[in-house]
């Protein structure tokens, strides 16, 4: 049983709404409430800030209404700037490359981008939500592998070989080093090499901290 996380649950469709409520709850989490828009969603952050009651973390669609377009992304944004220490995990029929990059713009504490097919895997879902709750990163494999594909295009990634830009984007999924060992059958010893290699070629010093994870994924956002 992983560590009890309280969420806050924005998305339009009833079914997925109360299907990802009985997924948490089914596992010793607990869901605080769910909305079915962003206006409702920026409503209930602000009245639980007021009691001092935030959520650990916020599961958002992208799109909600009224338009269907960006709600759920602007919401999303809003509520990582205004409380940094909730985490937001968004949820999105397809990678939305515009909108991935700009909620991972900034911070990279606490936040999340997994496509809804991938909520059919039970563990990995929840995995991703108590992961975000915890301050870290969650990202769908297949955002991973389109960024990282428009990024090759950019210099900041050219001295990487492609052993390391593989490693690189098994560590932006949110995989620890075994993880990314058992993934790809190789040692621990190897896998903290290239991690290592990573760090330096993408000018990523020790004072960066345990962010140098995420940031090595991120920095052609910044390029």
């Amino acid at each position: 049983m992983e560590d009890r996380v309280r969420v806050v649950i924005a998305e339009d469709s009833v079914l997925l709404r109360e299907g990802l409520t009985r997924l948490l709850t089914d596992r010793g989490h607990e869901v605080v409430t769910g909305v079915g828009d962003a206006v409702a969603l920026t409503k209930t952050i602000g009245e639980l800030a007021a009691q001092d009651a935030l959520p650990d973390v916020v599961v958002a669609d992208v799109r909600m209404p009224p338009t269907h377009t960006d709600e759920g992304v602007r919401a999303a944004v809003w509520l990582r700037k205004e409380h940094p220490g909730v985490g937001v995990l968004v949820l999105s029929q397809y990678v939305e490359e515009e909108y991935a990059t700009e909620l991972l713009a900034g911070s990279t504490r606490g936040v999340g981008y997994l496509l809804k097919d991938r909520v059919a895997d039970v563990r990995e879902f929840v995995d991703a939500v108590v992961r975000v709750a915890s301050g870290g990163t969650a990202l769908d494999p297949e955002v991973v592998a389109q960024l990282l594909g428009r990024s090759r295009k950019q210099d900041v990634l050219a001295g990487l070989t492609p052993r390391e830009r593989e490693v690189l984007g098994l560590m932006a999924e949110g995989r620890t080093n075994s993880a990314v060992a058992k993934q790809l059958v190789v040692s621990d010893g190897a896998v903290e090499k290239h991690v290592s290699n990573i760090f330096l070629k993408l000018g990523l010093s020790p004072s960066d901290g345990d962010h140098r994870r995420v940031l090595a994924v991120l920095t052609y956002l910044k390029t």
